[in-house]
């Protein structure tokens, strides 16, 4: 076996190559070999070349890809693995060093971040962020609907904003409207939400409502949605949350 090359974790941001980091684009233009998520490959396939092996995979399959990745890697060949938004936010980061780890493997990695669907929301939306956040993905594939409740209770009541993951898809519609029932609690009924659907793709949308009239329906997997804080406000299509400037 040859010496084993870098394994890079490059996260790829939210769409558009424009948007992706210069370091990400050169380092996915260069290597020999490139790990995805086939529905994820399609969004850098002005980057890749005939003479780049390519392995693509479905949803579900994330263990089999990293394993791939690493194993390709350790056989000497210049390898990246991708990840939308950035590697390290409910990406392929935390697998691939895990797996590093679990193996005692002799293998340098490197996460390359790229801009997460929250900031690219955020910027959508104007300036909704401005202040101490939370990320929440309403996925319980991985966690526990009762620990994601307890952290969606945790933020509602600490004044968090807060970015919601994965909100809602054709199975699993009822984990937005409990969210939204949580935030009612302790959150003003004008309370400003945004909502991005496929950021930086084509067919983006934008939709500024709030958790009163929130449209749970329009809301599904390929969406981000904001919830604004008790200051946070709406001014000229604009979701704005004061940080505290004198201005």
């Amino acid at each position: 076996m040859s010496a084993a090359k870098k394994l890079y974790v490059i996260g790829i941001g939210p769409g558009s190559t424009e948007m992706m980091s210069r370091k990400a684009f050169t380092i996915l233009k260069e290597v020999e070999v490139i790990v995805a998520y086939k529905s994820y490959l399609k969004l850098i396939t002005e980057i890749i070349s005939d003479q780049q092996d390519i392995y693509q995979s479905g949803m579900g399959a994330e263990k089999e890809r990293v394993t791939k990745a690493i194993e390709s890697a350790l056989n000497g060949k210049s390898t990246a693995i991708i990840s939308s938004g950035d590697a390290g936010v409910y990406g392929m980061a935390g697998p691939v060093l895990e797996l590093v780890d679990k193996r005692n493997l002799d293998l340098e990695v490197e996460v390359v971040p790229g801009i997460t669907a929250a900031n690219a929301a955020a910027a959508v939306l104007g300036a909704p962020l401005m202040h101490d956040y939370a990320v929440i993905s309403l996925s319980d594939i991985l966690t526990p609907w009762e620990l994601i409740v307890k952290r969606l209770k945790a933020a509602a009541e600490a004044d968090l904003i807060t970015v919601l993951y994965n909100p809602r898809s054709s199975r699993r519609k009822k984990q937005l409207r409990i969210a939204r029932e949580i935030y009612l609690e302790h959150r003003a009924q004008d309370t400003p939400v945004g909502i991005v659907r496929n950021i930086n793709r084509e067919g983006e949308k934008t939709i500024i409502s709030d958790l009163k009239n929130l449209p749970l329906k329009k809301v599904d997997m390929l969406s981000t949605l904001v919830i604004g804080n008790s200051q946070t406000y709406v001014a000229d299509d604009k979701i704005i949350t004061p940080r505290g400037y004198n201005l």
